[in-house]
This record gives structure tokens, sequence and C-alpha cells, in this order.
């Protein structure tokens, strides 16, 4: 006779366990623990990454404005067509 289902491989000295999925809580202390958290993490970092991006984004936008700038036609130069 073959052995049940789940119980078809004896294996020694390793030991699982495992908690009823109705016992399970899917977000536990979310809003007490979980957004504070997210806060004082967020307050502790924000100095550190910020910085660099605002001087990234202002270079970025201050080398676009160059280059519209220099891509633009001098209109100078065709004030005698006609």
């Amino acid at each position: 006779m073959s052995p049940k289902f789940g119980n078809l491989a004896y294996m020694r000295h390793i030991i699982t366990y495992s908690l009823s999925p109705f016992e399970q809580r899917a977000f536990p202390n979310y809003f007490i623990k979980g957004i504070p958290n997210v806060w004082r993490r967020f307050r502790s970092s924000v100095f550190r990454v910020a910085p660099p991006m605002i001087v990234v984004y202002i270079t970025y936008t201050w080398s676009n404005k160059v280059n519209q700038q220099s891509k633009r036609k001098n209109p100078a130069d065709f004030e005698n067509d006609e």
C-alpha cells in the first residue's frame, strides 16, 4: 500500500514549522508602527539623497536651456533676405 499524500517521504533531522493562514495577520501594526517608521527613515536619509538630486535637476534644466539657445538661429543673419 502506498503512503498517503503528504507523507510520501520521510526525512530525518529536518524540522519544519508552519502557521495556519487563518492565524496570520496580513498587516499587523501597519498604521501604528509602519507609517511612523517610514517617516523616520525618510527624515534620516532625505539630506543624503535630496541635495545631489537637486544639483542634477538644476544642471539638467540649465543644460537644456543652453542647448535650446545654441540651436536657435540668429535673426540678424537673415535681415537682407528677400
